[in-house]
């Protein structure tokens, strides 16, 4: 009888539970996530995707798979690709499973001169928000990722916000025009490509119907070589780079841009920091050249910018000790271009082939790394999209390095590639 009564009151109270909790669901905000599937979405969410697509030629796509809300005003995208490589060196050898001239042995190895390598770890997965409200007006967050951390791991590419012209986060240098790199299937692309990417807070803005410009603070690293009592320092000043481009059609430019450095050091000598000024200038851009043809460009030459040049980064050459000051060092001069040219044969295949080289001056310099003189890529590859989402390549690539004593070494590689967009 007891047990009946307990399950008589319990349900009464539940009864009388229902409108409450019914008028708490009905005043609660709801905003459902759920999966688009058909062909025709929200435009406006769609754009968005789009126009903050990156040009980089081996960053990903727009992600087909969107999670929208009921409002249709924010949407998560999730994407990348999965990237197969082969590729077969001989005739020597790049000492990486990227194809860096500064790592190619001098003289050239005559007994271990060839190598076989595959490769998957440049398969990128990502996740995008974008949105839109009247605070933030159109805003993205983004986070990639690639496979090249320890023991193939995930490591972090790009994780940023950006709204209003701000960007904040890690992406690709302000100092860095990724879409005047030509396709490579390399990884590492052309050795001149100025192409770090960095922690930064940056701002873009319109200057009317053709002009841009950009300026950003950017975290400061520095590789030194240390020798003659000097020492290492953190940095105290943002690298800053800049600049101001012009563009026309569908996608051609032409932009310039500027870089300064404070590159601090201890000098133990005089028991002193002190601080080197480094700075770099750039033109590039792309022009299409006719419906078929694009070329792509860039000229960089500078002190100190070592580490923003593809061939010299993390080589210790930012700055280096001046044998006839003892506990001074000195930013080296660098030179690099780029040079490029597509054709577009169909909608389905496309040919490309590029140069590039990196030069760096060091008389009255001391740095072992600095033996290295002149490095140059040259590429020349074919593409075909199987399919809008599926792309496969075949790619020819020399590279020589020279060094002080005028003595070379070359690397030939050939390579193919699969590559799958989701």
């Amino acid at each position: 009888m007891k047990k009946k009564l307990h399950a008589g009151i319990l349900l009464c109270c539940t009864l009388l539970a229902l409108p409450v909790a019914a008028q708490q669901e009905e005043s609660r905000p709801r905003e459902i996530i759920f999966l688009w599937g058909r062909g025709e979405g929200p435009e406006e969410i769609v754009e968005i995707f789009d126009e903050t697509q990156s040009q980089h030629f081996q960053d990903p796509q727009a992600p087909r798979f969107l999670l929208i809300d009921q409002r249709h005003r924010v949407a998560l995208g999730i994407g990348g690709y999965v990237k197969m490589t082969v590729s077969d060196d001989f005739k020597g050898i790049s000492e990486s499973v990227d194809f860096i001239p500064f790592d190619i042995p001098v003289p050239n190895n005559g007994v271990d001169n060839g190598q076989f390598q595959m490769d998957v770890f440049t398969s990128r997965l990502f996740l995008k928000l974008v949105g839109n409200n009247r605070v933030l007006g159109n805003y993205t967050a983004y986070i990639e990722t690639d496979f090249r951390g320890y023991r193939h791991a995930l490591h972090l590419r790009q994780a940023y916000v950006s709204m209003r012209g701000f960007l904040l986060g890690q992406s690709w240098s302000t100092f860095s025009d990724v879409a005047a790199m030509p396709p490579t299937i390399d990884f590492q692309g052309p050795n001149g490509n100025t192409d770090l990417r960095n922690v930064q807070l940056r701002y873009t803005f319109g200057m009317g119907k053709h002009w841009k410009a950009a300026l950003a603070l950017e975290a400061p690293g520095v590789s030194y070589t240390l020798a003659g009592r000097t020492g290492s320092l953190r940095q105290r000043m943002p690298d800053i780079p800049l600049w101001l481009q012009f563009g026309w059609g569908k996608s051609s430019h032409i932009r310039a841009s500027a870089l300064f450095r404070g590159l601090s050091y201890r000098n133990e000598v005089l028991h002193r920091n002190r601080m080197c000024m480094g700075w770099g200038v750039q033109l590039s851009g792309v022009a299409e050249l006719g419906r078929p043809v694009t070329f792509y460009y860039q000229g960089t030459y500078g002190k100190g910018i070592a580490r923003y040049v593809a061939d010299l980064s993390d080589n210790n050459l930012d700055l280096v000790p001046d044998p006839e000051k003892p506990g001074h060092l000195q930013a080296l001069p660098v030179l690099a271009a780029v040079g490029g040219l597509q054709w577009n044969i169909s909608s389905k295949f496309f040919t490309s082939a590029n140069y590039s080289f990196v030069r760096i001056r060091h008389e009255n310099a001391y740095a072992p790394a600095a033996q290295y003189k002149l490095g140059q890529y040259i590429c020349g590859n074919l593409f075909c999209h199987l399919t809008p989402d599926c792309m496969i390549g075949v790619e020819y690539l020399h590279g020589i390095r020279e060094n002080d004593n005028t003595r070379r070494g070359h690397a030939n590689r050939i390579q193919a590639s699969v590559q799958y967009n989701f």
